[in-house]
């Protein structure tokens, strides 16, 4: 329920303000690939401004996900190894309990 919540408060602000710019930006834009000769149609891209906005949204979020992915590796890895670890010991402790079952000799009563 919280998260229905918070997804509807984060969701439908960003919705609107997503909107408004497409409104607001529907002029077309000529994006120049040629630094040095900007009227080249071959390396040129038009489209509406707004088209070119969520791009670049898009491609910050994918750069910023990549960039954390990465820099968390270290931890993945050190997850891996005690992960590893906690098994390999796991299966030591149940060798020594088998182990110890079976060295249980009965006490006489005397």
């Amino acid at each position: 329920m919280i998260k229905r919540v918070v997804n509807i408060l984060v969701l439908i602000p960003i919705a609107i303000v997503l909107i408004v710019l497409s409104v607001a930006n529907r002029q077309a834009v000529t994006l120049a690939f040629n630094p040095f000769r900007p009227e080249d149609s071959v390396l040129s891209v038009t489209a509406p401004f707004f088209v070119f906005l969520f791009l670049a949204v898009i491609l910050g979020l994918v750069i910023g996900s990549f960039a954390t992915w990465f820099t968390q590796g270290k931890y993945r890895k050190r997850a891996r190894i005690e992960a590893s670890e906690a098994v390999k010991w796991h299966s030591e402790a149940e060798k020594h309990k088998a182990i110890a079952a079976q060295a249980v000799v009965p006490v006489s009563g005397k």
